[in-house]
């Protein structure tokens, strides 16, 4: 069965690219141009995916995402044209998958498409051992492995790890983690979250120093990155 896909887009050239790009790659895609009329062909066209541009000329793009994610389960990838790193992490908080700056190239758009479907669709697997190029690690034993070797890490340590793992190719904001770890008393204080990822990014980088798991998204947060197509 084909993916259906919803691109709220208000440039048409923009949006015809899109179109044309993701039909010859076999999706099943409706366009709109305003985000009040978006939200009703979400509605009823029930796309597993939605591309949402944030600067639509009727409703800003925060509050169509903010109505969508009311009742929407399926993933939503933002595309911005501002340059402001607030936007995104707003847009992130409030429930986006992931988003795209403008310009952007249609292999990564493509590329973020696969993940945000695929762990859209792992969403019921509840597979403790998470294997990932030379990283295995076993979410219910807390053995983290990378090329055979036992990872010695904190209690915070692994659990940044595990939350990266769960959300895998997916950018997580400073917020995000800060408050799962710390509580939500704790979500300014990032300099205490770069010095934590720094150091299991040193300890994953130790045993296998040509892979970077832990990708930065400057301003926003933090990607885990997969570096085979048929991680577990």
């Amino acid at each position: 069965m084909r993916r259906r896909v919803l691109v709220i887009e208000d440039e048409r050239p923009v949006a015809r690219f899109l179109k044309a790009s993701l039909e010859s790659a076999d999706y099943d895609v409706r366009t709109e141009e305003n985000g009040a009329r978006g939200i009703q062909v979400a509605i009823e066209f029930r796309p597993d995916l939605l591309i949402l541009d944030l600067g639509l000329p009727d409703l800003d793009g925060i509050e169509v995402l903010t109505r969508l994610r009311q009742w929407m389960t399926a993933p939503i990838l933002i595309l911005t044209a501002r340059e402001t790193d607030d936007d995104k992490v707003r847009a992130l908080d409030l429930g986006a998958d992931d988003y795209l700056t403008k310009p952007f190239s249609l292999a990564e758009l493509q590329a973020r498409m696969r993940v945000a479907l695929r762990h859209c669709e792992r969403g019921g697997n509840h597979s403790q051992i998470y294997k990932n190029g030379s990283l295995i690690c076993d979410l219910e034993g807390h053995v983290v492995q990378v090329n055979g070797h036992t990872l010695k890490l904190t209690a915070t340590e692994y659990d940044i790890l595990k939350i990266l793992i769960r959300l895998n190719g997916r950018v997580v904001t400073h917020r995000a983690l800060l408050k799962e770890i710390w509580g939500p008393n704790s979500v300014e204080h990032t300099q205490y979250l770069r010095v934590y990822v720094g150091q299991l990014r040193k300890k994953l980088r130790a045993h296998d120093p040509d892979q970077d798991f832990i990708q930065t998204d400057p301003g926003v947060g933090y990607r885990f990155m997969t570096m085979q197509e048929d991680d577990a």
